[in-house]
C-alpha cells in the first residue's frame, strides 16, 4: 500500500497563518461594529500606511493625500455597520480611499488642459509614426527604481487631461479591473479601454525623449 505524501510544512504554516488572520479580522470587525474606540485605533495602525500610499499614488500633493486618508477613515467608520465582510478589510478600505481621492481631484479648480492629442505621437500622411518608437535600454522596473525617474513619470502623468489621468492611475497604478474602473468613474467599460489605450500612448510619447536610448 502506497503511503500518502507528507503535506508540505510550509503550506501548512501558511494555511494556519491565513486562518489566524481571518479570525483576527472577524474579531476586529465585530469590535468596530460595537463602536469600541480601541478597535478604530487598531484599524488605523494596521491600514493607515497602506491607505496613505494609495492616496499618494493618486494625488500629487502630500497634504491632499493625508486629508484623503482622514476622509476615508471617517467614511469607513460611518459605513462599518453596513460592511458585510464579503471582502477583506484592506480591500474595502482601498476602495474607500480611491473614492475619496477621486472626490478630492474633482473638487480642485479645473486648470486649463490641452486635448489628449497634444500628448500623442505624431503620424505621417501614410499612417506611419513620424518618429517610430524605439525600445528603451532600461526596463520599466529599472526606471521606476530610481526616485528621480519615478517622479518624472508621475509628473508626466499629471500633465495629461484629468479623464485620461484617472483611468491610467486606476488601471495601471492601482491595478483595478476595467469593470471596477468603469464603476468608480461612472463610465462604460469600453470608454475605459479607449481612454487607457490613448493615455498609454500619450505617456510613452511624453517619456520617450528622456528614456529613448537611455543606458
Amino acid at each position: 500500500m502506497h503511503e500518502l505524501p507528507a503535506r508540505d510544512s510550509h503550506a501548512g504554516d501558511a494555511d494556519a497563518a491565513r486562518s489566524l488572520e481571518q479570525r483576527e479580522e472577524r474579531a476586529l470587525l465585530e469590535r468596530l461594529r460595537a463602536g469600541e474606540p480601541e478597535a478604530f485605533g487598531t484599524l488605523v495602525r494596521r491600514h493607515g500606511a497602506q491607505m496613505l500610499a494609495v492616496a499618494r499614488r493618486l494625488l500629487s500633493h502630500e497634504d491632499d493625500a493625508r486629508e484623503v486618508v482622514q476622509d476615508a477613515f471617517l467614511s469607513a467608520f460611518r459605513a462599518v455597520a453596513s460592511f458585510e465582510g464579503g471582502s477583506r478589510l484592506g480591500t474595502w478600505l482601498h476602495r474607500i480611499t480611491v473614492n475619496a481621492a477621486l472626490m478630492k481631484l474633482r473638487q480642485r479648480r479645473r486648470r486649463h488642459e490641452e486635448p489628449i492629442d497634444a500628448y500623442l505621437p505624431g503620424f505621417l500622411a501614410d499612417g506611419h509614426q513620424a518618429r517610430p518608437a524605439e525600445d528603451w535600454r532600461r526596463s520599466a522596473q529599472e526606471i521606476l527604481s530610481s526616485r528621480e525617474d519615478r517622479q518624472y513619470v508621475l509628473d508626466c502623468i499629471e500633465r495629461m487631461p484629468e479623464s485620461y489621468r484617472e483611468v491610467l492611475k486606476l488601471r495601471d497604478i492601482e491595478e483595478l479591473s476595467t469593470q471596477e474602473t468603469a464603476e468608480l468613474l461612472s463610465i462604460e467599460p469600453n470608454t475605459v479601454k479607449v481612454r487607457l489605450h490613448r493615455a498609454r500612448q500619450a505617456l510613452r510619447a511624453l517619456l520617450d525623449a528622456r528614456f529613448r536610448g537611455n543606458r
